[in-house]
């Protein structure tokens, strides 16, 4: 079968947001680069993959745990964690060597959305 678009466009997520700034500064201080920026709308890219951010006002969150969290791979989670203190992000899930192989944690963006970090732990204690 052939592909019907690359994998990177395939499955794109898209989150509402009370502050466009705010969660574009958020995300890019994370390593998510712009791509687009109209104003109350923002595409962001990670290796690739894109994570649209989207304005919109009267959003009303009430969960204390993210309802959904997105996974982002990276080589080395530690350095990620130690970002997340710095900028005092809502830590949803500290980290922690998971049963399933991932070394990993989940912090909250500002708008309440989960973000979750992780790197194999095969890759981290050299397997």
């Amino acid at each position: 079968m052939q592909r019907y678009i690359d994998p990177t466009e395939q499955l794109v997520t898209e989150i509402f947001v009370r502050d466009i700034r705010r969660s574009t500064e958020f995300y890019r201080r994370f390593g998510f680069e712009l791509l687009r920026d109209d104003g109350g709308f923002v595409e962001l890219t990670w290796e690739g993959h894109r994570l649209f951010l989207d304005e919109r006002d009267g959003l009303l969150y009430a969960a204390d745990f993210p309802q959904a969290n997105m996974r982002v791979m990276v080589p080395n989670v530690d350095d990620y964690w130690k970002l997340a203190s710095e900028m005092r992000a809502r830590v949803v899930s500290p980290i922690i060597d998971q049963d399933y192989g991932i070394r990993d944690f989940t912090i909250a963006d500002p708008d309440g959305f989960g973000v979750r970090f992780g790197t194999w732990l095969s890759d981290i204690k050299g397997d």
